[in-house]
């Protein structure tokens, strides 16, 4: 690299590189007196403490505790490390160093108490001192074939260096001991290219370089045992093979290994979504995250079926059925807690298309406290949730979070003198403490048929998956009518248009008179990254004129993301639900009739409380939760 330096310390060497396109050799300025020669003298505690104490993330009494315990915490370490390696007889090279002890010892940083002293910020600091950029690799943007095709195997694992990007002609690595110049020179006389060095910390790159080319090389070797890729056109016409081309069986270890890989990367990428898309010559793998798709893996097109046989042989599915789509679901262990995996196949142009949507317990069982309610819709809510009888109404589009209200809401009821018997389709998470049903139409268990059945059952909570028809809607107001407490949702854009929508379905007023209690309506918002948060000021006119009008004079105080590498340069972490919540009160109970207009209610709730959609998001706007785009995003239906 000509004329770029890597420089360590002020009185550390620098490493120069030749611009030949070998890089045939490279000299080292350095005097006698040069440290951090090596490994150990680069990480021992001694320096490293010193830069932690120059850069104020620890206190002169923390590093003296270092010093004291760093021998004993080493053994120990190197102990841990030698029993995991002789249970899964992994290779293991790269030494423990002072890094991993201060790292285990999980102190608070002395700049700021509240965060911990980790890997990250050590790497970080020294990065600072050594003068290296450091970068935080976000796995969602690496390329695969890049990270596993440029250098073996054997060799990033054992000096742990990782190629994340190549830019005109320079190839950029990520390691944690960016000054080991034997390595970077052997990386450039293989790849033909000049080499620049980075940092990132040392169990990042160990867990990319185990997923990436873990999964590289299952796909690779079920690909070569599947031979050679030939021409399919999936379900737009028959093609005819003139010889033996068996799919790769279901259980074959590499795909196995494959999928195995494809799960445990979407649960530590928060993916609430996997999508498996069939395309002409390959196929996608793509996870929806914090509301977003993002493209991950591009898989052979001669592995696509493999892969598709092994999921839906988990989730008990008929393997040779191609045609028709099929339904089914996975439970799958993370972290000790069980996760639900609702998986859905369909038969597109080239093959076929599995969507499995992740089903997290900490996400889908909340305290109502967390969602995300103003504490005066709160409390609106849990009125409405502890009336002995009556209909919830929770309104809301696809993917706007009601099965997370939902199931919250029975967990925040349910109690041991309470019988919870649930109609779903399809059971999203399965739970102990309530009776559920899967709907199943062949055998004519549908909404409508099973509520008559339900009532038998002796019931004090029922929750209905969906009112869809004036069959379902009509058995819930029968079931409300007796003294149940019933629950369900509707696909309505806000809480006065589900009263509307009943009346559509051919519900008598004086019924939904007589039996609603409370419609809650909700979307979800992005929340801003807290890592790389950031206030600005905005004119109230330029929001105006992007309709979004305050009301008010004056600069606005609002926050927004960064992007930063926590968040992968989006700004946001996260979503919070904004709701609008809407008592059945005797004003609104006397309006509901045949002839009456959405927009009369409307005027009546809020006349009544009711705050909007958009007033409550407007509300997490101010206090910074969420950005106006979020806001114009979420809620322009709501003008």
């Amino acid at each position: 690299m000509v004329g770029e330096e890597i420089k360590g310390f002020t009185n550390a060497p620098a490493l120069r590189f030749s611009g030949t396109p070998l890089l045939r050799g490279f000299q080292i300025e350095a005097t006698r007196t040069q440290k951090f020669q090596n490994t150990n003298d680069r990480f021992s505690p001694e320096q490293v403490c010193k830069v932690l104490l120059k850069l104020g993330l620890i206190s002169e009494a923390r590093r003296k505790e270092i010093m004291a315990r760093k021998d004993r915490l080493l053994i120990k370490l190197e102990q841990i490390r030698a029993v995991r390696k002789a249970s899964t007889k992994a290779f293991v090279s790269y030494p423990v160093t002072i890094v991993d002890v201060i790292t285990s010892l999980q102190l608070e940083r002395a700049d700021d108490p509240s965060q911990l002293l980790d890997e990250e910020v050590i790497y970080q600091a020294l990065a600072k001192v050594w003068k290296i950029p450091f970068i935080k690799i976000d796995p969602l943007k690496l390329d695969l074939n890049l990270v596993t095709t440029t250098i073996p195997h054997t060799f990033a694992r054992k000096h742990l260096v990782l190629p994340i990007a190549i830019d005109e002609g320079c190839l950029t690595v990520a390691t944690p001991d960016p000054f080991n110049a034997e390595v970077v020179h052997d990386i450039a006389q293989v790849t033909h290219m000049k080499v620049k060095t980075v940092v990132s910390p040392k169990t990042d790159i160990m867990k990319i370089i185990n997923e990436f080319f873990g999964f590289k090389r299952s796909i690779v070797a079920a690909q070569h045992q599947f031979g050679t890729p030939l021409v399919d056109l999936g379900n737009l016409e028959q093609y005819v093979r003139l010889r033996s081309s068996d799919e790769l069986p279901s259980n074959d270890q590499h795909i196995v290994n494959a999928v195995d890989h494809l799960f445990s990367y979407a649960f530590d990428q928060r993916a609430s979504d996997v999508h498996i898309e069939p395309k002409r010559e390959k196929s996608l793998v793509r996870f929806r995250i914090d509301g977003t798709l993002h493209p991950i893996y591009e898989i052979p097109k001669n592995v696509h079926s493999a892969v598709v046989s092994r999921i839906k042989n988990l989730a008990r599915l008929d393997m040779a059925e191609k045609r028709r789509p099929q339904d089914g679901r996975i439970k799958m262990e993370k972290g000790g807690v069980e996760a639900e995996i609702r998986l859905s196949c369909v038969p597109v142009a080239f093959g076929e298309k599995i969507v499995m949507r992740i089903m997290d317990p900490d996400v889908l069982f909340q305290s109502l406290e967390t969602l995300g309610f103003s504490p005066m819709d709160l409390i609106r809510y849990q009125q409405m949730i502890s009336m002995p009888n009556g209909i919830v109404l929770v309104c809301g589009p696809t993917g706007s979070g009601k099965s997370t209200t939902l199931y919250s809401t029975l967990r925040y009821v349910s109690t041991p003198d309470i019988n919870i018997t649930t109609v779903e389709d399809p059971i999203e998470m399965i739970h102990e403490d309530f009776n559920q049903i899967a709907v199943q139409p062949v055998i004519g268990i549908t909404f409508a048929s099973i509520l008559r059945n339900i009532l038998r059952q002796d019931p004090d909570i029922i929750m209905i998956g969906e009112m869809r028809d004036v069959d379902t809607a009509e058995n819930a107001i029968q079931a409300a009518l007796t003294g149940h407490l019933v629950f369900s949702t509707l696909h309505t854009n806000d809480a006065p248009s589900s009263i509307t929508r009943l009346l559509d379905l051919g519900v008598p007023p004086f019924l939904i008179q007589a039996t609603l209690v409370g419609v809650l309506a909700q979307r979800l918002v992005r929340k801003i990254c807290p890592h790389c948060k950031e206030t600005f000021d905005m004119d109230p006119a330029e929001l105006a004129g992007l309709g979004l009008d305050l009301n008010r004079e004056g600069p606005l105080r609002l926050h927004r993301g960064k992007g930063c590498m926590k968040c992968r340069g989006t700004g946001y972490l996260g979503r919070v639900g904004i709701y609008e919540v809407l008592p059945v009160t005797e004003v609104i109970r006397k309006g509901i009739s045949h002839e009456c207009d959405v927009d009369l209610i409307r005027d009546a709730a809020k006349k009544e409380g009711m705050v909007t959609l958009r007033e409550n998001a407007i509300k997490k706007l101010l206090e910074g939760k969420t950005s106006y785009q979020e806001v114009l995003r979420v809620t322009w239906e709501n003008l």
